[in-house]
């Protein structure tokens, strides 16, 4: 792993970061990449080499816009934060899954997590770059893929906001047990990153916790282009 994005990781708040996942099921947790890594990222869209698949989202009912799939071997800086961030994360996973009565045995390396997706049948990798333009939006949904799930993920922001474009805010919604759904909308500025639940997380309750239905989208592109970069621990069936 490289030590730079090591060290960057490490440089993180995560005792605010590890807060606000328990109260909110998301957290900004600052910028991962400089404006020029950003702007790398962004050129590679158009490299179509780099990617296993393209989804047009209207195609589909997904919404409006575009993403594409990185195909193997991935950028090797994109390998460097996966790992690091999943050896981060990866005793927050473990706590959820006690608190939701689930086997708390997600490894701490990234390489031994994929090696049980890949087993079970999830061979194809996950992280992938997202291209909206003006008036495209993204339906509020859940990255599952297949059996295996790692209970957390990134959105990266890539474009800059008031700039590059405008509107297309990303949003979650939580679902809460015979309760009404509640929203958050998270601004993010170029290279940072929110790192959200992937499909439930625990609440502590009166009772003990319960579970929570998360689901993540974007709001309508009112003006520009805006690219941002998904990355997804687990691969997909």
């Amino acid at each position: 792993m490289s030590s730079s994005v090591a060290a960057r990781i490490h440089a993180l708040d995560w005792p605010r970061i590890d807060a606000d996942l328990a109260a909110r099921g998301c957290a900004v947790i600052g910028a991962l990449f400089t404006p020029a890594e950003c702007a790398a990222l962004t050129a590679m869209y158009d490299e179509g080499a780099r990617f296993r698949s393209r989804v047009v989202m209207q195609r589909h009912g997904f919404g409006q816009g575009e993403y594409q799939y990185f195909a193997n071997p991935l950028p090797s800086k994109l390998v460097a934060f996966r790992s690091a961030l999943y050896e981060r994360l990866a005793p927050l996973a473990n706590a959820w899954a006690a608190a939701m009565g689930q086997p708390a045995d997600y490894p701490p390396d990234h390489a031994a997590y994929l090696a049980r997706c890949h087993a079970a049948g999830q061979l194809r990798p996950t992280p992938l770059l997202l291209r909206y333009g003006e008036g495209d939006y993204n339906c509020l949904h859940q990255d599952l893929y297949g059996d295996l799930q790692f209970p957390l993920q990134l959105t990266v922001l890539l474009s800059r906001p008031g700039e590059d474009f405008t509107g297309g805010e990303f949003v979650l919604t939580e679902q809460r047990p015979r309760m009404q759904s509640r929203a958050e909308v998270v601004s993010l500025a170029q290279g940072e990153a929110v790192v959200f639940a992937v499909n439930q997380r625990p609440v502590a309750g009166t009772r003990g916790s319960y579970r929570v239905t998360m689901r993540h989208g974007v709001s309508r592109v009112r003006s520009g282009q805006r690219h941002t970069l998904g990355l997804i621990f687990h691969d997909a069936r």
